[in-house]
């Protein structure tokens, strides 16, 4: 067995204490989730990459083609990295096509969602950020914005 198996093997064993403590040598930082399972991923991809070179320039070149991509499609939780990042509008890679206007009766009420330019939804005046929260604005409860204001099989286009 070779020096790089056996310490991809070892990660495979550790506790969570044992984890933690290879995280802050391997990556320099705190890691920031506690499951077991994340950490091991993350560091058996570490220890290999330190020892074999990482990412391909090419693959880094890739990686920065699509990050703008990605981050418009991260949760709205990652709202500040968004910002802090320049991130491309959603709405760029999405079919919505601003001035579109999605219509949904609920309980017996006629629901008209506009598409704005910025990337953002309007409805009966109120501007929100995703579909899930024009959805959890009309009608107080969270929902999946696709699911609400698609239907269950059909996606936006």
């Amino acid at each position: 067995m070779t020096d790089l198996t056996a310490k991809v093997s070892a990660i495979q064993r550790m506790g969570c204490g044992e984890l933690r403590a290879l995280w802050r040598e391997t990556f320099g930082e705190e890691p920031r989730s506690g499951n077991a399972t994340w950490m091991r991923k993350r560091l058996a991809w570490g220890v290999q990459a330190a020892a074999l070179g990482g990412l391909s320039e090419a693959a880094k070149q890739r990686i920065e083609e699509l990050t703008p991509a990605a981050i418009a499609w991260m949760p709205i939780g990652h709202r500040s990295f968004h910002e802090r990042h320049d991130a491309v509008s959603p709405m760029k890679h999405d079919r919505l096509t601003p001035g579109t206007v999605l219509t949904r009766a609920y309980k017996g009420r006629t629901l008209d969602l506009l598409v704005r330019e910025d990337g953002q939804f309007e409805l009966d005046g109120v501007i929100y950020p995703s579909l899930s929260a024009a959805a959890q604005g009309a009608t107080g409860s969270h929902w999946n914005g696709r699911l609400f204001w698609f239907g269950r099989d059909r996606k936006a286009g």
